[in-house]
């Protein structure tokens, strides 16, 4: 499958370079009490992002959808003039933070999304510092998924199995990897995933099989 055209390098880097700026430019947003809380601080930049990606792309995309709702797959989804529709999540990460693993999206999801080979499922990570309601961006991907290094990922065992990054301050991006290459490390992954899952539970099984041995004995 040919790399879309707003996932290439050059472009790419483009994008990621004015939605930096973009927020940096921004006058002050957090209120003191939104800065105290993670949460609150990725809500007000996503509203950023949603609000004012469809400037930073004019020209190059059609139809854009800004909101969604909170579980949706993609916080910002479009098309391009070549016919692929995008679904953008957006992440964002405070660099100073010792460890952070967020969810990237369900397992069974991508793999429906991917049967369309004109479908890209982009990762938006925002890096940012925070000097009291002060947001300083220092990094921005714009990646499609699969351009992040499965050395990067994990799955974790939230509904049917989630795709997780495994430490949001170590991100290594692969650009033009080939989807195919990908889906397939996904597959093994989840047969191991699920290998993992059966033990658990059949070691569970066996737990709960003694403890009510253990009660059939109780007056």
């Amino acid at each position: 499958m040919a790399v879309p055209a707003l996932a290439e390098q050059a472009r790419s880097e483009i994008i990621e370079n004015a939605i930096l700026e973009m927020i940096n430019d921004q006058p002050d947003f957090l209120s003191a009490r939104a800065a105290r809380s993670t949460r609150g601080v990725g809500d007000e930049i996503q509203l950023i992002v949603s609000e004012n990606l469809e400037k930073i792309l004019t020209g190059q995309i059609g139809d854009y959808i800004g909101q969604f709702e909170r579980r949706a797959m993609a916080d910002v989804a479009f098309s391009d003039r070549d016919g692929f529709h995008y679904a953008v999540d957006v992440k964002t990460h405070r660099l100073d933070t010792k460890f952070n693993m967020p969810n990237l999206t369900s397992i069974r999801r991508l793999a429906e999304f991917y049967e369309n080979d004109r479908h890209v499922f982009v990762t938006l990570i925002i890096q940012y510092l925070l000097d009291g309601t002060k947001v300083r961006v220092a990094r921005v991907h714009f990646v499609p998924i699969e351009f992040i290094a499965w050395e990067c990922l994990r799955i974790g065992a939230l509904g049917l199995g989630q795709i997780q990054i495994r430490n949001a301050n170590r991100i290594h991006i692969v650009r033009g990897y080939a989807r195919r290459d990908w889906m397939l490390q996904l597959c093994d992954r989840v047969a191991a995933y699920h290998h993992s899952e059966a033990d658990k539970i059949d070691t569970q099984k066996q737990f709960f099989e003694g403890i009510r041995m253990s009660w059939l004995t109780k007056d």
